[in-house]
């Protein structure tokens, strides 16, 4: 799998700056804007934008499960609307590297053949993944930022954002209809650390030359002021670093390469030797390192193996599993199940992220169980170990005011978040519309409206599989953690139909059969009775006396203990 460079510059066209709404009737030359993935939720971020016969992908991302989701490995977006319009495909562009972004491609791609493009760290994250699922035949094709490519009638310009990940970019969408920015995942960083500023000087042309569309990062649209910088963090690092004496434990996320560059300098600063732990990790800081966006000192990096000769003071170990992750390497170390790291007295563990609304809990758990074994455990409620990637209030004003679109959704957050950003788009005369997955807004010379709905949703990834009836699957999985089964087990003759065995009453997770036993021979009593009062034509269909027996076991269980266990009747013929 070659990763090609391209590069050839392109400006845009200039577009009125009058804005308004109106119903404009569907017409072949519109510009349609289609988010499947990304609005009202974290994560799944993936947009579609189709003008006559050519149609372009930006991002293709996933989810981590929700606690309700029993089983879910992670979640995808629904793209049937894409393989829909397979033929008009041109390609799929990649704003940065994280698995919001990313993490669907390797599902996508299993039923399309299109070029990927992104840049370096991105395209070489991007690569991994596909080779973990047995592609290796995928065209992915470098850009550097201020590089344009040419999609169909699409030509898109990469541009440079800070953020926290290494090599993200906006875009600037050439229609024929005028220019499309799409942000991606940004904030205005003016230290970053890799020293790599923002574009601010192409955001800002577009706005001079008249923009279209602005489509922007929502996720801290509720949050005033202006996020830190990335480099604020390395000053909290230094200032715990001078302070400790013991073994300190670093969990951040694999991707955040910035992260690992200031612990690392911060260690070197201070004598002590790293070890980077998890799978995720080391891989990504070897692509990073291989491609120059990580520098590290060439006696710095040791293997875990090491460690046991290495003095307390001297270590500093870098892990994933900071969202509380149960497979996770520092999930393991808290439970005292890791085969090398063995928490005690004097060390210091940092959860260098944000916590995931939903991880409260797992990470909770996983804090306790690190301080009951002797950690000092430092974490965002009680330092500043932690800053945003994304733009705050003030920045995001300041986007818009660099843009000056005519139309602008937010993106890439939940509702509320989606709401705080249109408010500020309108408090400064800017036309928002919030939409919906799934939900299209056309755009044509004379307006913009909405145009509909195209098929939209979550699919659930259980293994190395997109399960076709992931509801029903997950109801199942509910009931069954919350209420248990109870399996009635019945022998019938074959060619008489007369009961021959049974009813025998098997449950789990619904009581314990050795310590109810009254209720388990009420419910077979019950099943007896109900068997003996069954007719004839009713015996004779196997069918009709599982759901009997179903209908009359679920109403008594709720009737008498409020309980909702899945029943299944079992009836063998011998």
């Amino acid at each position: 799998m070659e990763i090609s460079p391209v590069t050839s510059p392109v400006f845009p066209q200039r577009v009125s700056a009058e804005a308004r709404f109106d119903c404009t009737p569907a017409s072949e030359n519109s510009l349609l804007v289609i988010p499947l993935g990304g609005l009202e939720e974290i994560g799944l971020n993936m947009t579609v934008f189709q003008y006559a016969g050519d149609l372009i992908v930006v991002d293709a991302g996933l989810m981590f499960p929700e606690e309700d989701m029993l089983g879910v490995d992670f979640v995808i977006p629904d793209f049937s609307y894409v393989m829909d319009n397979r033929e008009k495909i041109k390609g799929i562009v990649i704003t940065h590297g994280h698995e919001d972004h990313t993490g669907a491609l390797p599902f996508l791609l299993k039923e399309l053949d299109v070029p990927v493009y992104g840049t370096p760290l991105t395209l070489a994250l991007v690569k991994e993944k596909l080779t973990e699922h047995g592609l290796d035949d995928v065209t992915l094709i470098s850009v550097k930022p201020r590089d344009t490519i040419t999609l169909g009638c699409f030509s898109v310009e990469f541009m440079r954002v800070t953020h926290s990940i290494v090599d993200g970019c906006g875009l600037a969408i050439k229609t024929p209809l005028g220019i499309v920015i799409h942000t991606g995942d940004f904030k205005l960083d003016p230290t970053p650390v890799d020293g790599e500023l923002m574009d601010f000087l192409r955001f800002s042309e577009y706005g001079e030359k008249g923009t279209l569309l602005l489509l922007s990062d929502s996720t801290n649209a509720e949050r005033g002021g202006f996020t830190f910088s990335e480099r604020e963090v390395s000053r909290a690092f230094e200032d715990i670093f001078s302070k400790v004496r013991g073994r300190i434990i670093i969990a951040t996320f694999a991707s955040n390469i910035h992260r690992i560059q200031q612990a690392i300098n911060v260690a070197v600063q201070n004598g002590r030797r790293v070890i980077m732990c998890g799978k995720s990790i080391v891989s990504n800081a070897q692509i990073a390192l291989d491609l120059g966006y990580l520098k590290i000192p060439g006696d710095t990096w040791v293997k875990l193996e090491n460690l046991k000769d290495l003095a307390d003071e001297e270590v500093v170990i870098i892990t994933t599993g900071s969202q509380g992750e149960p497979m996770s390497v520092l999930s393991r170390i808290a439970m005292d199940e890791h085969k090398h790291i063995k928490v005690k007295e004097g060390d210091t563990v940092i959860l260098s992220a944000k916590i995931i609304p939903g991880n409260e809990r797992s990470i909770g758990r996983i804090i306790n169980h690190l301080m009951r074994r002797g950690a000092d455990v430092k974490y965002e409620k009680v330092s500043e170990i932690h800053v945003s990637g994304h733009a705050s209030k003030e920045e995001l004003k300041l986007m818009m005011n660099l843009v000056r679109p005519k139309y602008f959704v937010p993106i890439h957050g939940e509702y509320r978040h989606l709401k705080y950003h249109a408010r500020l788009a309108e408090k400064s005369g800017i036309p928002a519309v919030i939409l919906g997955n799934g939900e299209v807004f056309e755009i044509t010379e004379t307006g913009a409206a909405r145009a509909g709905k195209v098929n939209a949703g979550r699919v659930f990834i259980d293994g190395k599989g997109i399960s076709g009836v992931e509801d029903i699957v997950l109801r199942d999985r509910r009931t069954l953690a919350h209420d248990g089964i109870v399996i009635v087990l019945i022998g019938i003759e074959k060619t008489t139909k007369k009961i021959i065995s049974g009813p025998e009453i098997i449950s789990r997770g619904f009581v314990f059969e050795d310590a109810s036993q009254d209720i388990i021979n009420e419910v077979r009593d019950l099943m007896a009775a109900t068997l003996s009062g069954l007719q004839d034509d009713i015996v004779s269909d196997l069918s009709l006396i599982q759901a009997k027996l179903r209908s009359t076991l679920k109403k008594y269980l709720r009737n008498t203990m409020d309980r909702r266990p899945m029943i299944m009747p079992v009836i063998m013929e011998v």
